[in-house]
């Protein structure tokens, strides 16, 4: 039998807050970046190599459908990552445990029942999206084999996501290092060797997300930590833990779909504008995900610090953490903003030689880029309610705020005035004002009141 493997200090609750918040945050962006560089390999070498049509049809339409059911599970077991957060800083072994084996068993049923509608749904999907009849086909076999990797795919998000709850950014920023060059390197086998197109983008892709469920799997499966060491027998719903997770994470998930319907809706009125803004808007999303896996990264990082803190009770750590947390985040957006801004042309040169899709993303990437910042407050205030439990307003904030009033944008302002630039106003608008509507939530205080009785009257704190 392993002994209990405890730390004496654990840094999230006792260390300095800015030093523990960067040596957090800076393994969770760096591998979120290779995530990112990974999915992007795929829209650079076969835009490079097979077409500007094959460039539009991985990204785009579909890209906005794999995300809308990735996106709602992500979500779903964010609820797992904030309760094993929580109960690992209370120092609640059996519950913590309990918690882990819950949500591993919770992505390989989630994965296999999304794996199903994500192959047979595609079609439809994609119909109803209006996507042109020259991808639609590259799009149909892009969208198949990625979706026949989704069971690790989903095994390695809610997997490192444990990690991070106990406050291990590094490991899975490891793994898709290792992913992103075995993507890199089959990518190129498949596409530039065998000719294989875009079925060999995304097979390569699907390669990857086994490897990277792999060997987050073997890490916890070895981790000497009761608290969150996986037990393959002991791989099951617990039906308590279960409700804990999905109350928390199916509001997350609601708000990841809405984001993802919100986003279809726009990409439904990018189609209208044809192949070069189609294929120019993939490219754009690539370089644009730069900016959103920084803020993401802040937004798990604040999430895991202010669960952990929370389950030790230390309140006014959560306050400071968040300060700093806001400071850090605003001057990346601003940093983002100007460095994406200068770099654009050459940026867009790596995905496509074609001077009109060049010139189309050039447009979008100036005219969105200096808004950034506006977005930074749902992220980290979100982010930061979200790690005491209380998913229900921010979700419903974000999806009334972002995700409703963008589509009744398009729906009603877009007809008056049909430009691409009427259509991306859509985002500064809505970032804009859901950030001011998260500031107010925040600074009025009632969440954390609220939560504080709830804990007490379930018994988390001794």
């Amino acid at each position: 039998m392993r002994k209990h493997q405890h730390p004496t200090v654990n840094e999230i609750t006792e260390g300095v807050i800015w030093k523990q918040l960067l040596l957090f945050f800076f393994p969770i962006m760096l591998g979120t970046f290779f995530q990112q560089l990974y999915n992007t390999v795929d829209a650079i070498i076969v835009g490079q190599f097979v077409g500007k049509e094959a460039l539009a049809a991985v990204g785009g339409a579909t890209g906005t459908l794999i995300n809308l059911l990735v996106g709602f599970f992500v979500g779903l077991s964010s609820g797992a990552t904030v309760i094993i957060s929580q109960y690992y800083g209370a120092r609640k072994v059996e519950q913590s445990s309990d918690a882990v084996h819950t949500a591993v068993a919770m992505s390989l049923i989630g994965g296999a029942i999304m794996m199903v509608i994500g192959i047979f749904g595609a079609p439809v999907a994609l119909r109803a999206m209006g996507t042109p009849e020259n991808i639609m086909n590259y799009s149909l076999i892009y969208m198949i084999v990625y979706f026949i990797g989704l069971i690790p795919n989903l095994l390695y998000n809610v997997g490192s996501g444990i990690l991070r709850a106990v406050g291990d950014s590094k490991r899975p920023m490891y793994f898709l290092i290792v992913c992103c060059l075995a993507n890199v390197v089959l990518d190129l086998l498949f596409v530039l060797v065998f000719q294989w197109g875009v079925f060999g983008a995304a097979a390569a892709t699907c390669l990857a997300q086994f490897i990277s469920g792999g060997l987050v799997y073997l890490s916890l499966s070895q981790a000497e930590d009761d608290r969150y060491r996986l037990i393959r027998k002991r791989i099951r719903l617990h039906g308590e833990l279960l409700k804990e997770i999905v109350v928390i994470g199916i509001p997350a998930g609601l708000q990841s779909v809405m984001y993802s319907v919100s986003n279809i809706v726009i990409q439904a009125s990018v189609n209208t504008f044809g192949t070069d803004t189609i294929a120019a808007y993939t490219a754009y999303g690539k370089i644009d995900g730069i900016f959103w896996m920084i803020m993401g990264a802040f937004g798990v990082a604040i999430t895991t610090f202010v669960g952990q803190n929370f389950g030790a009770r230390k309140i006014d750590r959560i306050h400071k953490s968040v300060k700093v947390c806001l400071a850090m985040a605003f001057g990346t957006a601003l940093g983002m903003s100007g460095i994406l801004m200068v770099t654009s042309r050459w940026i867009y040169h790596l995905f496509t030689q074609d001077a009109s899709v060049i010139e189309v993303g050039m447009q979008m990437l100036l005219y969105l880029a200096p808004y950034y910042f506006t977005y930074v407050c749902i992220e980290v205030l979100s982010g930061a309610v979200r790690g005491t439990g209380d998913s229900v307003i921010p979700m419903i904030m974000t999806c009334m705020g972002v995700c409703v009033l963008r589509v009744v944008w398009i729906w009603i302002a877009v007809p008056l005035n049909p430009t691409i630039e009427n259509v991306l106003f859509s985002y500064p608008l809505t970032w804009s004002l859901t950030s001011i509507l998260f500031v107010l939530y925040y600074l009025q205080g009632g969440w954390l009141k609220r939560r504080l009785k709830k804990e007490e009257r379930k018994g988390l704190q001794n």
